[in-house]
This record gives C-alpha cells, structure tokens and sequence, in this order.
C-alpha cells in the first residue's frame, strides 16, 4: 500500500507518506542508528516491534485525553497519523541519571532524580542536537510560550502514564524522548513520533537489565530479544 502512496519523508527509524490533505501514513523500519548516525546497523523486526509498543502506547495515551496523532495501527509495520508539522524539538523526560545526565555529572547510572527533570534538544542531525533550554527556545522562535508550556504539561502526564503502565509489568521507565508537532486540521499541539524501546530507556526492576536501544548504543548483545520481552511483557500481539 504505501508503495502506492507519495514518499514525505525518510528518516532514521520510520517513512512518512501523503495520505491525505489531512493523515500520513508511517512505516517503520528495521534500521537502528545511535551516536547522531554514527553508529549504523539493524536490528531484526524491529519495525514490526516497535510499532505494535508505540500503537498500543498512544491508544492508551489517546484514551487518557492526551492529544496525540496516532489513528489507528495499518498492518504489522505501518500505522495512520494525524498530519503534523513538527516542533524542532526534542523534549527528554528523566526520572533517573543515566546516558548523558550521568555522563555530565558524575552520578551513577540508576540515581533517582529529586523530581522529574524536563530537558530539551534542538531537533537538528547537522547541529548534533544541541541541549537548549526554554529561553532558547522562546528566543529563537521554535515556539511559543503557551505551546511550551503545554508541552510540559503533557509530558510530566505522560510520564506518569508510562511509569504505571511500565512499573506493572516489571521494568523502570529510566528516561525517554517525546516529540510534539502542530496538527494541520485542528492548529493544536499534539504528541507526535514514537513510544518504543528506541526511545525510552526501560529497565527490568528486579535485575536493571536493559530492555531498550543502549543495547545497541553499548554493544550489549541480544537487542532484538529486548524489544521482544517488552513486547511480550505488555500483552501485545504484533
């Protein structure tokens, strides 16, 4: 099907294509990327995977009246989104130090943070997503300061959400990344991109086995078995 249909966009883990005025239609691949492109290889079905997690996690954050643009899963790869012009923003939600937090500080990967910490990264390969922070953002124009402000809000939201959701099935929702754009039809900001274990760092409680892509960023081994066991943690047919 989406052969059919007008390329958007290709980028590190997904293809975007027109199918509407209003709706896009997004494939995911198996690709794996790390280190802003450094690092490049694949990881088996994790297109498959990762799009049954980030489908069935925004079904759930839709029904918690969080605005996102998740439709509806297509088949085992693709799903149908809401159209969205993207803020150049990556936003990174912390419960815990670890990855660069850890690496900046000193402290021990795992350390709980006093309180959620909300971070920002300018959305830029060319620039290596440089960290900038909310002063930056309103100077530059990237948003304004009511679409910022709401962005926090559903993040520490949605952290919520997933923290439960995650804590029930045995694993720790260390940090994650949330992208957000503005819808075409409506002129809201909603929750756009992906849920999966590329974008989070999930840990199993018990054990602090990594279940998410620093597999692949360390070396760690067993990557697709990672994606797989949170897949199956969460009840979910692919």
């Amino acid at each position: 099907m989406a052969s059919k249909m007008k390329k958007l966009y290709e980028g590190k883990a997904k293809i975007i294509y027109a199918k509407s005025a209003n709706q896009v239609v997004a494939t995911y691949k198996d690709d794996a990327t790390a280190f802003n492109n450094l690092k490049k290889g694949s990881i088996k079905n994790k297109g498959i995977i990762n799009n049954s997690i980030s489908s069935y996690l925004f079904d759930v954050l839709n029904n918690c009246n969080i605005p996102t643009h998740f439709l509806k899963k297509i088949n085992q790869k693709s799903q149908l989104l809401k159209k969205v012009d993207i803020i150049p923003i990556e936003v990174l939600v912390r419960n815990y130090f670890a990855g660069s937090l850890s690496k900046k500080f000193g402290i021990k990967e795992g350390t709980p943070l006093a309180d959620t910490l909300i971070e920002y990264c300018l959305k830029s390969d060319e620039l290596g997503d440089p960290h900038i922070s909310s002063e930056h953002i309103l100077n530059i124009g990237l948003c304004s300061f009511d679409e910022l402000e709401l962005i926090d809000e559903y993040s520490l939201r949605i952290n919520d959400i997933l923290r439960g959701i995650f804590y029930s099935i045995g694993i720790n929702l260390i940090d994650f990344k949330l992208e957000f754009g503005i819808c075409k039809k409506t002129k809201e900001v909603i929750l756009a991109d992906e849920i999966s274990p590329d974008t989070c760092r999930l840990w199993d409680l018990k054990t602090n086995k990594k279940l998410d892509k620093d597999r692949f960023r360390r070396d760690l081994g067993d990557v697709e078995g990672a994606y797989q066991e949170v897949l199956e943690r969460l009840n979910i047919k692919s």
